[in-house]
């Protein structure tokens, strides 16, 4: 039996997405900046999926552009307005994306800007007292804070962030990733100016992705060589990807209300059976309101083979990982319990869920983390 419970990582490949992007991968292979049919057909496919991504996010077309995805997309709204706009000053944290944080230190480190960490709490929660501190003592920065994180789930208050960054006439960028087609977003009523994407989140293809950047912002092109994207980013554009991100983003908010309900039962369905069937577990971050539906970050009890939960559940057909799949590979463990203080000598798993779960799949999984932990039967 194999069992995907690794969804935060990336996700399958909705059907109806394949069939969207089909087309655009066989007949339709025009150049979209061409101006004869075969490209004018492409460029119309582009326009159709910017205007629907605009339509859900309740902002103009124009504030949507195309990237590879989140990472790039994160980039080019750091690197972009330091160098444009003369930001000298970033407020962060020290859980962020590797995208996020290892850029602005790249940057601080090369002295383009002082950068300030807000603090965090043991949870994951902002500590909003701080960051208006800091803000107070720094306006006109830029205040980079991911609105779900992807390793424990807990969730920024965008709005108070927004409002704050605002009262200080601060930039607001806010690595929206993990929530991107799982969460509604009215953007025009929110005070953000840069949000990302990836669409291998919320089961589109991968390698693809967009950047929201508030209308009253102009930023200078992130990559030189064309005038695509309104020159903002130069290369042939990802047609069939950006097919699919639109077609996925389109169901994501179709199905969203049942969705979640479907998955966060899934979540507390997980949570109650490993309280009651493994001693000793706890749960980093938020798992309540607070928290990203879609994930649960669990630390399980001591175990003499702590460092081998993971591969014993990829022996038994669990697909689960220890943080974001992006440092995999790496010996360093988890940045972000590290930085929540979380103890790295017990194992911590995250498992993070789907539209395609099941009950009897949480089941399974149950069971074979019960069998690698050797609880006993009686429990």
């Amino acid at each position: 039996m194999k069992i995907y419970l690794d969804n935060a990582a990336t996700t399958r490949l909705d059907e109806e997405v394949f069939e969207a992007m089909l087309p655009f991968m066989k007949e339709e292979f025009g150049n979209p900046s061409s101006i004869h049919a075969f490209g004018r057909k492409t460029r119309t496919a582009i326009e159709n999926a910017r205007k629907t991504v605009a339509k859900h996010l309740n902002v103009t077309p124009a504030e949507i552009f195309f990237t590879s995805g989140g990472t790039e997309a994160d980039n080019m709204a750091l690197v972009k307005t330091i160098e444009t706009l003369g930001v000298q000053h970033v407020i962060s944290s020290k859980i962020e994306h590797h995208a996020v944080e290892h850029t602005l230190v790249q940057l601080e480190q090369q002295g383009k800007i002082k950068l300030s960490w807000v603090n965090i709490d043991a949870k994951g929660n902002v500590d909003l007292k701080h960051l208006e501190t800091l803000l107070a003592a720094n306006p006109k920065s830029l205040v980079s804070l991911m609105h779900a994180n992807n390793e424990v789930g807990t969730l920024l208050p965008f709005k108070k962030v927004g409002e704050l960054c605002e009262k200080y006439q601060s930039f607001f960028h806010s690595d929206t990733v993990q929530t991107m087609g799982h969460f509604p977003m009215d953007l025009r009523n929110i005070k953000v100016h840069f949000v990302t994407c990836a669409a291998h989140k919320f089961h589109g293809p991968k390698g693809v992705g967009f950047i929201y950047i508030h209308h009253g912002v102009k930023l200078h092109p992130f990559i030189q060589g064309g005038a695509q994207e309104r020159n903002m980013r130069g290369g042939t554009e990802n047609v069939y990807g950006i097919v699919g991100l639109a077609k996925a983003f389109d169901i994501c908010h179709r199905d969203m209300e049942a969705h979640q309900q479907h998955i966060r039962s899934l979540k507390n369905y997980m949570i109650e059976a490993l309280k009651k069937y493994i001693p000793g577990v706890s749960f980093n971050g938020e798992i309540g309101e607070n928290s990203l539906y879609t994930v649960l970050n669990v630390h399980l009890p001591p175990s003499q083979d702590a460092e081998m939960v993971l591969f014993n559940l990829d022996i038994q057909g669990v697909a689960a990982s220890g943080g974001s799949a992006c440092s995999s590979g790496s010996n360093q463990g988890s940045h972000v319990l590290r930085g929540l203080g979380v103890d790295q000598s017990r194992p911590s798993v995250r498992f993070s869920f789907s539209k395609y779960n099941t009950k009897e799949e949480i089941d399974y999984a149950i069971t074979k983390l019960k069998e690698i932990l050797k609880v006993p039967a009686s429990v």
